[in-house]
């Protein structure tokens, strides 16, 4: 069991914010850190690194990680961290990343043969694609085989396709390994694929907790479907009008009455819906 009970005061673009967690976490668990972006999620996976300060408390089983004014160097604290932009020496090649780490060679093998790179054992950074270089990224973390893998938006960079590849690697290295893994993403459909648990924190506290269906699945009353995106333009086409809206990496064009064209503002964020197989838009509330 991890038991993280911790508050810090952030200062960032919208003024002084207090994260303040509390949570528990079994063994084994593949925890998601939702939320919109500066709610304390980044800082939250460091802070259990032992990467920066906080005051309260981090145990971890019998171990305490942070108690009061003690806290745990983050070389003694077993943890893997995959960064967003992959943090590989360069002058160092695949296997030496991960040597460089543990001088496990069986370990290295096996977890090079597990994700596909053992042909790339000899080259370098430089010489992998973005992809390549995560799964080398991931493999590093599990060199000291963590008690609790952190990783902070690990596949962002890479296409769709990458990102499901990965998201299967992912998701097989945790269960092979065992380990607590406790990962930030904005993406619904990893989050989907990979988390047994879903934290969403709002201004460094944490408003919801619950499985990836009912923190994802946000439908109301007969609703089919609803989708955030970005209201782009309203266009009238003879008697009607047609909303433009972009909503991940699609745009889409929905009919919508007069009334709701007058109402709606260009860069709006809203919502889309269906409720009885007629599309319904209506802003987002903040």
């Amino acid at each position: 069991m991890i038991g993280i009970k911790i508050n810090k005061t952030l200062h960032g673009a919208v003024g002084k914010m207090e994260l303040d967690v509390d949570l528990h976490i079994g063994e084994g668990e593949f925890i998601a850190l939702a939320g919109q972006s500066g709610s304390g999620k980044t800082t939250l996976l460091r802070i259990i690194a032992g990467l920066e300060e906080a005051s309260g408390s981090i145990r971890v089983g019998d171990e305490a990680w942070l108690e009061g004014n003690t806290a745990l160097a983050p070389q003694k604290r077993k943890i893997g961290f995959v960064f967003q932009d992959y943090a590989l020496f360069d002058n160092m090649s695949v296997e030496e990343n991960l040597l460089y780490v543990s001088k496990d060679r069986e370990l290295a093998a096996k977890l090079l043969s597990m994700t596909g790179l053992e042909e790339l054992a000899r080259r370098y950074p430089r010489m992998l694609s973005g992809g390549q270089k995560q799964r080398v990224s991931l493999c590093r973390a599990l060199m000291n085989r963590p008690k609790i893998l952190l990783m902070d938006e690990p596949l962002s960079a890479l296409d769709p396709a990458m990102r499901t590849k990965l998201q299967h690697e992912i998701l097989m290295l945790h269960k092979e390994f065992g380990t607590t893994t406790i990962m930030v993403s904005h993406d619904p459909s990893e989050i989907y694929r990979l988390a047994s648990r879903v934290v969403t924190l709002s201004h460094g506290r944490i408003i919801h907790d619950a499985s990836p269906k009912e923190s994802l699945l946000r439908t109301r009353g007969s609703q089919k479907f609803t989708f955030e995106g970005e209201l782009l333009d309203i266009l009238r086409v003879d008697v009607i009008h047609i909303a433009i809206v972009a909503i991940g990496q699609q745009i889409v064009e929905i009919v919508i009455g007069s009334e709701q064209a007058q109402s709606l503002s260009i860069g709006q964020k809203v919502s889309v819906s269906t409720k009885a197989f007629a599309p319904i838009i209506v802003p987002c509330e903040n």
